[in-house]
């Protein structure tokens, strides 16, 4: 077995919704069923999610404030007034404000830019930047992703004279600013239809009403914020994304084709995925470890070797920023593991922080722990001088992070968010406190389930109905991020093939899928980021059900479907074969490690019960292999005893044989029956490893009824004289090519039966011996139930071993339970 990293959830839809709407708007199935999937169930409003343009966008004078924004700019531009646009230091705040120094180009304003730094002023406005632009002769700032809190900052701005019109996405406090005009789809009261625009998509809509026109020219900016911002892609996000590609695809920007360029992106392929994971990280590196300015300057340059060049330096920037996350997300490790240690298992809310570390690459640390263990995680960063933490929050589904804050507001100086992020400013002393209130939050919202993550698929399939085709139908549902996610499949019961590393660090996965289809075989090939954990927990014998994303491989001109593997399921009881496997030792050790790695109490003899188990039926022999009973619970039979299994170590005495989850089988047992008593027990088992190791056994070959006539006439050919016995032995095995060992054994059965009697003058045979079976000698039947062992245990393909082993197991369980019925 294998247990999934997440919880599955498998959309379940009306087939008669999908045929009707299949119908109607003559799609595929897939298409429609996807559509139905998202809620998106009516022809209409499925038409213009597929089809939808410009026809979609509303009309910006339906955001409150903008007639007020746009006379007093207008007055602006025709008096010649000098005017600041202040944005923000993000992937959303830098391309608002190059989608307003391309707008006021070309308006032919009089304009400068201005975006603060982000260690040393912080988010927002500030009163030093207000009177710096007095002092510049700015008459009117136009914000931009920021303001809508900025209620002392903007009254200081008035009192210098300068009106400020606020353009922002944020969620409206209950005060607002008193502005010039405040334009914000969630400002209370607002008429516009569409909430969830970014700041850069309010950027656009002012720059659609000064226009009087849709810009286009400004869609590819729009695009990136939207993106970056993660804003849902649905309503009029959805035409500004799919159009803003649209253009980036033959962009004549300058500073974009650089992008793409050092992020190895062909303009021709560009899609909301680049914008995401290629473009706005490049972006927002700028503003994380140096100014954001930089950011702006690329992307408004109209010299392409310039644009390159800077391009370059924010690669370099980028290249940084994650060499910082690897160092700091390693060090919160570590911070986590001394936590988890102490306090006997990780908490419900982690709160970790140091000095000196990097606070514009805080939230990306938090989220990387919450995709390692999937808990509301708060990464702060602590002034060595003022010893004050400034943090970023990252949460789970059912723990609103925001909501949590707000009760232990009273800790913190500053702080703001939502649900799933937050930001906060509180002094060191404080952070064991507020620790200790969110744990107690978590205790109350959060049950044992929800620190599993969900994974919603959109559908079952198999690899046969993956193609090309299928791929191209769902590219009519892109572009695909937040709201409108990449459809997700479940492919049950694949086998693999070549399943390797690859990476520099060898950290991804590459595989091949199977999966047999009536007399046909289907193939995929698959690849698994940050995956190469799931390899040694995957048997050659697996049948796994995976889950993942459709994508098209294209490698010297041939291009081939594949999977973007996110999780996998093996949901039956897996085999590993290590028979005859070299270098054992060092395979059990590494075993006994990554199970340590999974259960703190595993192998340590301390609390708690052992989840591997060695079976080891020749305990004298076990017992040679000292590394065998320090690193794991051995349970054994002992020579001469009952039969049945024991505990042979402390370990094994202080835990259950029946909660054991790895079951090491080391060595041949005297008998299969023995061996099904053994697995009977084994009610908690997701993994065998078959071992089987057969030490110094001598020859177990079983004899032929004419071997065995041979060797009793050569006895009896002596009338009755005794035969030196290593002459015999000799004699015989020269003349029958019989081995003097095989020989042997059979000499030993015949005594037993009373045929012959063997003594040091020789050996001879008995006068008139009673007529006995073969199979009545306890040594034949020992010699033929070794074999049987053998045939079954040494010489089966791992698929029927696996299959025998399942068999057995169950087969003896029902025995048991029939017996204790009756």
């Amino acid at each position: 077995m294998l247990q999934a990293r997440a919880r599955w959830k498998i959309s379940e839809v009306d087939a008669r919704q999908v045929e009707e709407l299949s119908n109607e708007l003559h799609i595929s199935p897939l298409v429609a069923r996807l559509l139905v999937v998202r809620g998106i169930a009516d022809k209409e409003h499925a038409a213009a999610f597929l089809f939808g343009g410009t026809d979609l966008i509303h009309d910006p004078f339906l955001l409150d404030g903008m007639d007020q924004a746009v006379a007093r700019i207008r007055e602006a531009l025709e008096q010649g007034q000098y005017i600041r646009v202040y944005g923000d230091y993000d992937a959303d705040g830098v391309s608002s404000t190059t989608l307003m120094v391309h707008l006021l180009r070309q308006l032919n304003a009089s304009f400068d830019y201005y975006i603060p730094h982000r260690v040393h002023e912080g988010y927002g406005l500030n009163k030093a930047a207000m009177e710096a632009a007095r002092d510049q002769g700015v008459q009117l700032i136009i914000t931009v992703d920021t303001g809508i809190s900025a209620v002392e900052e903007i009254a200081y701005a008035a009192e210098l004279g300068i009106d400020i019109i606020v353009t922002d996405h944020h969620e409206a406090p209950e005060r607002l600013p008193d502005a010039f005009a405040i334009i914000n789809p969630k400002k209370p009261g607002c008429p516009y239809p569409f909430k969830q625009l970014a700041g850069v998509g309010v950027a656009l809509k002012l720059a659609q009403a000064l226009l009087n026109r849709w810009p286009e020219e400004l869609l590819e900016f729009a695009a990136i914020g939207t993106v970056a911002d993660l804003m849902p892609l649905l309503d009029e996000n959805r035409v500004i994304v799919r159009q803003g590609i649209e253009r980036m695809r033959s962009t004549s920007n300058k500073g974009i084709r650089a992008l793409l360029e050092v992020g190895g992106i062909a303009a021709k392929d560009v899609n909301a995925t680049h914008i995401g994971f290629a473009l706005a990280p490049r972006i927002n590196a700028s503003g994380r470890l140096n100014n954001a300015d930089d950011a702006v300057r690329l992307l408004i340059s109209e010299d392409l070797a310039s644009a390159v060049q800077m391009a370059e330096e924010l690669d370099h920037l980028n290249k940084e920023r994650q060499r910082l996350v690897e160092e700091m997300t390693k060090e919160a490790i570590e911070l986590l593991e001394q936590k988890k240690a102490e306090q006997g298992g990780l908490p419900g809310v982690i709160v970790l922080a140091r000095e000196q570390w990097n606070v514009g690459v805080i939230g990306i640390v938090a989220s990387k722990l919450v995709d390692k263990v999937y808990r509301p995680t708060i990464i702060l960063g602590i002034d060595q001088e003022t010893g004050m933490a400034k943090g970023s929050a990252r949460s789970i589904a059912g723990f609103d992070m925001h909501q949590a804050l707000t009760r232990c507001h009273d800790l913190m100086d500053h702080f703001g968010g939502h649900q799933a992020a937050a930001g906060m400013t509180l002094a060191r002393e404080k952070l064991p406190e507020l620790e200790r209130r969110l744990n107690l939050l978590a205790e109350e919202w959060l049950s044992p389930e929800d620190y599993t993550p969900i994974l919603q698929a959109d559908l079952v399939s198999t690899l046969e109905d993956v193609s090309l085709e299928t791929i191209r139908q769902l590219e009519q549902l892109s572009p695909f991020g937040m709201g409108n996610p990449t459809p997700r499949f479940v492919i049950p019961s694949v086998r693999y093939q070549e399943l390797r590393t690859i990476g520099k660090e060898q950290q991804h996965i590459k595989l091949t899928l199977q999966q047999a289809v009536q007399e046909t075989s289907a193939a995929l090939d698959a690849v698994g980021f940050n995956k190469s954990g799931l390899l040694p927990w995957i048997s050659s014998t697996a049948a796994m059900d995976v889950l993942g994303e459709l994508s098209v491989n294209e490698w010297n001109g041939v291009r081939k479907p594949q999977m973007i593997l996110q999780d996998a399921r093996i949901e039956h009881i897996q085999l590993f074969d290590w028979r005859g496997a070299a270098k054992l030792e060092n395979r059990l050790k590494e075993l006994a490690e990554r199970l340590q790695q999974q259960s703190p109490s595993l192998g340590k003899g301390g609390e708690g019960t052992p989840m591997s188990a060695i079976i080891a039926f020749d305990s004298n022999a076990a017992r040679t292999q000292r590394y065998l009973f320090e690193s794991y619970p051995v349970w054994g039979m002992e020579p001469g005893g009952k039969p049945g299994l024991i505990p042979l170590n402390g370990m094994a005495e202080r835990g259950s044989l029946a909660e054991a989850t790895d079951w090491i089988l080391y060595d041949l047992p005297p008998s299969l029956s023995e061996l099904e008593s053994a697995v009977a027990q084994a009610v908690k088992v997701q993994r065998w490893y078959a071992v089987f190791s057969s030490g110094d056994k001598k020859e177990s070959s079983l004899p032929t009824r004419d071997m065995f006539k041979k060797v009793y006439g050569a006895v009896q050919q002596q009338q009755g004289r005794p035969l030196a016995r290593n002459v015999f032995l000799d004699g015989i095995s020269r003349r029958s090519g019989l081995s003097p060992a095989l020989v042997q054994f059979m000499l030993d059965v015949f005594t037993e039966l009373g045929f012959i009697h063997q003594s040091p003058e020789g050996i001879t045979a008995v006068p008139q011996p009673a007529k006995k079976d073969l199979a009545t000698s306890a040594l034949y039947r020992k010699r033929q139930q070794s074999m049987e062992v053998e045939q079954i245990l040494l010489y089966s393909s791992a698929q029927e071993l696996q299959e025998w082993l399942l068999k057995a197991a169950q087969t003896k369980a029902q025995s048991t339970l029939l017996e204790e019925i009756v």
